[in-house]
C-alpha cells in the first residue's frame, strides 16, 4: 500500500498480485515505477499512478530478498536465498546480469549514489559467510573487495555520505548485535559498536550526514551519530 504523507489517514494505492509476502520494494528514480519482490519468486512493476502491474517476471527458486534501483538508470538489484545477485532492466523487466553465486544467501543490497559500484551481504553462522562484498556495477561487473568480521548473518549494508571520511567508506549491521564501519577501498574494520541487548540487527539506514537508523529484534530502532573527532567512533544517542 502506499499512503500521501501530506494528506488523507487511508491509503492513496494499493498494489495488489503476489501470493506470497512482500521481501523487497523498489521505487524508480522519477517515481512513476515501483518494483515489488516477494517469496513468490516473482518481480512485479507497477505504475504509481493507476496501480497497475506493467511487467511481471518469475525465476525459479528466486526467493527475494531485497530490491535496489540504480539511481538515474532503468536498472533494478536484486538478492536472493538463492545465493546470487541478479540485475534487472526494468523495460521489460529482463534480467541483465547475474554476479557470480556466493557460497551463502544473499540478505540485502544497496547501489551508491553514482551508481557505479553495489554492496551485498551474507547469511552465516560463527563467521562462516558472514560478509559483505563490494561490486562494480559498470562494464566488469567484477567483484573488488569483501570486508570480513561479523559472527552471524549480515542483515544490511549502506554506503555512508562522502563527507564523513577522506576515504570512501560503509557500514554493516549484523545478527551478532554489531555495527561495523569499513574502510571502502581496503576492507579494514575502521570501528565496532555492540548493541548489546538488542538481539539480531535487521536493518540500516542513513539517517542524515553523520547518523545512522538501526533496527533491532529486541530495542525498537536506535539512532547511531558517527563522532568525527574521534575519528569515526559510533555512539548510540536515542532510542525510539
Amino acid at each position: 500500500m502506499m499512503w500521501d504523507l501530506q494528506g488523507s489517514s487511508q491509503p492513496r494505492q494499493q498494489f495488489s498480485g503476489h501470493t506470497m509476502v512482500v521481501t523487497g520494494l523498489a521505487v524508480s528514480p522519477d517515481t512513476s515505477q515501483l518494483c515489488t519482490g516477494s517469496r513468490d519468486n516473482t518481480l512485479l512493476l507497477w505504475d504509481v499512478g493507476t496501480g497497475q502491474c506493467a511487467e511481471r517476471a518469475s525465476v525459479s527458486r528466486n526467493l527475494v530478498t531485497h530490491l535496489c534501483w540504480v539511481p538515474r538508470e532503468p536498472y533494478i538489484l536484486q538478492t536472493s536465498e538463492d545465493k546470487t545477485i541478479r540485475l534487472w532492466d526494468s523495460r521489460g523487466l529482463q534480467v541483465t546480469h547475474i554476479f557470480p553465486a556466493k557460497q551463502h544467501i544473499q540478505t540485502y543490497c544497496e547501489v551508491s549514489e553514482d551508481g557505479h559500484k553495489c554492496i551485498s551481504c551474507s547469511s552465516g553462522f560463527g563467521g562462516e559467510g558472514c560478509e559483505a562484498t563490494l561490486w562494480d556495477l559498470r562494464q566488469t561487473r567484477n567483484r573488488i573487495c569483501e570486508y570480513e568480521g561479523h559472527f552471524q548473518t549480515v542483515a544490511s549494508c549502506v554506503f555512508l555520505p562522502r563527507a564523513l571520511a577522506l576515504m570512501p567508506v560503509i557500514a554493516t549491521s549484523s545478527h551478532d548485535c554489531k555495527v561495523k564501519i569499513w574502510n571502502q577501498d581496503s576492507g579494514a574494520c575502521l570501528f565496532t559498536l555492540s548493541l548489546d541487548g538488542s538481539g539480531p540487527l535487521t536493518s540500516l539506514a542513513v539517517a542524515d550526514t553523520v547518523s545512522l537508523l538501526c533496527a533491532s529484534f529486541s530495542r525498537g530502532i536506535r539512532l547511531l551519530r558517527v563522532d568525527r573527532s574521534r575519528g569515526l567512533e559510533l555512539q548510540e544517542v536515542a532510542g525510539f
